[in-house]
């Protein structure tokens, strides 16, 4: 349809920018008319068709990319490609848009073209009405409860849970919840969270009409207790190690009511026989199994036999896991929405290029800044990811008037590198006649775990980091591992300058976040194996050799 107001071949090159600038009228006379009717009396009453219209309403929904589509119309005569709101199927399409935002608006800023396999979508409609069935407050639900107050026996229900707890920071947090998940859709459990106090009003929930968050009257009302850390006698590894149960155990008269899952870095050898394959049917046994984390422990679940094949149906790309379930499961509420649009619209969004810095320094292995600071430019400078810098050139001797900038978005708890990078763009002109502009959202100092203000800031700069082009991230950083899986992005990764054998940072094979505490110990070997060299697609970690993590 575009054609006919184009015209012919010979004549697009003279009308391109007319047809842009129609464009533009049409989208002002449009918003301005009809912004109080709903889409579809707009479609049904507009006298231009849908192909025409969609021009004008997608640059509305989609300001980043908004010049780029009206250009591609003007010189092709095609809309613009629709942004892809459902995630190639990962979202269902029936929620309520303005409850929760960025589950419908986060398509607009993501570069991915990693499609989920139907396989996976049909499992995750699969699990949906699962979840709808057995959630909190349904009939199944209220039964299964009465398993927690039994003396002995893990139960016989027709819902079975596995109730993720809280461990480390939001980075920790996320992907021990994803891979809490992954492990509740390969064994037909119901995933629920025991919400701290500092992730409220963080994320939407993520199934269709029900909730994921354990109800206030839940019978067991602090988990922050010794019951549920390393040293409670219920833990699956206190029980083995005492011989209350084995591995094998399937007698449910001498089980206990519920079970503790301790899968933290601390965990003790015999906690990680929670990764032993002969120990699944165990917990097939237990309507409840409480699980602690702060690991991403998803690499494990591939290296037992028997989820072999679904997860090859799942997930035929190996390294997509985390980027296909954190976007299906994590979506920031609409106020920390808020945070993650004003400041892309305010600071990114009339950029040509994004990139995300993300400097992580922990206080159990401090870096001094200079050396850090060092190895940071040293990496996007001989990697060429940022431009060089001269030293006499006048400030307009190669930069064109009107050009768009490079945005740099630097997270970090402290100013100092922010501050760096912004003086040295100030400063000088670039080699390439690049324009840098250097930005940070926060600077909190510390850590603050416990404040849902903290978290609810590391979250929108997670997601502002996800938008990148290209990424640089920290070495063992899980704040980095959340980014680079919600935007599929393969980080350089700054190393610690104080080991001189490593390069100022190297490039990630896979997106996928690194399982640092890993198990090496091998239950039917009976001794300590290399998991790194067990499969072709469990390798160890890029940034933490005694890690392991999914590669395709």
């Amino acid at each position: 349809m575009a054609d006919k107001f184009l015209g012919g071949a010979s004549t697009r090159p003279l009308l391109a920018a007319a047809a842009a600038l129609t464009s533009v009228v049409l989208l002002f006379w449009l918003w301005g008319a009809t912004s109080s009717l709903p889409l579809d009396s707009l479609i049904r009453s507009s006298s231009f068709s849908l192909s025409e219209m969609s021009i004008c309403f997608f640059c509305v929904a989609d300001l980043k990319n908004c010049s780029a589509a009206a250009a591609a119309a003007a010189s092709t005569g095609d809309p613009p490609p629709r942004p892809d709101k459902l995630l190639g199927g990962l979202l269902r399409p029936d929620f309520d848009e303005a409850s929760c935002f960025s589950r419908y608006q986060s398509s607009q800023f993501w570069h991915s073209n990693h499609t989920p396999s139907s396989y996976l979508l049909r499992k995750l409609r699969s699990y949906e009405a699962l979840h709808k069935k057995c959630g909190p407050n349904t009939e199944l639900f209220n039964r299964s409860l009465q398993h927690l107050n039994a003396s002995t026996g893990g139960g016989n229900s027709e819902c079975n849970y596995v109730v993720w707890l809280q461990a480390g920071g939001l980075g920790n947090r996320l992907i021990a919840l994803v891979s809490a998940f992954l492990y509740a859709l390969l064994n037909d459990k119901v995933l629920l969270l025991s919400v701290p106090g500092d992730l409220h009003d963080t994320f939407c929930e993520p199934f269709p009409d029900t909730s994921w968050v354990l109800p206030s009257n839940f019978p067991i009302s602090n988990f922050e207790t010794h019951d549920f850390y390393g040293e409670s006698a219920r833990s699956y590894g206190n029980l083995l190690k005492n011989k209350v149960i084995s591995r094998n155990s399937t007698e449910r008269a001498l089980l206990p009511p519920f079970l503790y899952l301790h899968l933290t870095h601390d965990a003790g050898d015999s906690d990680k026989m929670f990764y032993c394959e002969d120990a699944q049917s165990l917990f097939q046994n237990f309507t409840w199994i409480f699980l602690r984390s702060n690991q991403y422990f998803a690499p494990a679940l591939f290296l037992m036999p028997q989820y072999d094949e679904e997860l090859s149906k799942l997930f035929p790309e190996k390294e997509t896991v985390f980027h296909h379930l954190g976007r299906y499961l994590l979506h920031p509420t609409n106020s920390v929405w808020g945070y993650v649009t004003r400041y892309y619209e305010a600071y990114l969004a009339n950029a040509q290029d994004r990139l995300g810095i993300q400097v992580r320094i922990f206080p159990n292995a401090p870096i001094k800044f200079e050396l850090m600071l060092a190895q940071v430019i040293n990496c996007t400078l001989k990697e060429g990811i940022l431009p060089d810098t001269l030293i006499d050139a006048p400030a307009n001797s190669s930069t064109a008037m009107g050009t768009k900038p490079k945005a740099v978005l630097v997270t970090s708890l402290h100013t100092g590198y922010f501050e760096t990078l912004r003086n040295m763009y100030y400063e000088r002109a670039t080699a390439t006649g690049e324009v840098v502009g250097v930005y940070q959202p926060s600077h909190e100092e510390k850590q603050r775990t416990e404040r849902q203000g903290h978290n609810a800031k590391a979250l929108a700069e997670m997601y502002l980091l996800s938008f990148s082009d290209t990424l640089v991230t920290s070495a063992f950083s899980t704040f980095g591992y959340v980014a680079q899986g919600l935007g599929g992005l393969r980080p350089w990764i700054v190393m610690r300058p104080d080991d001189r054998n490593n390069p100022a940072c190297l490039r990630a094979s896979s997106m996928e976040p690194c399982f640092h505490f890993a198990p090496a110990y091998d239950c039917k070997a009976g001794r300590n194996v290399d998991k790194g060299k067990v499969v072709p697609h469990v390798r160890h970690c890029e940034d933490f050799p005694w890690g392991l993590k999914l590669f395709d």
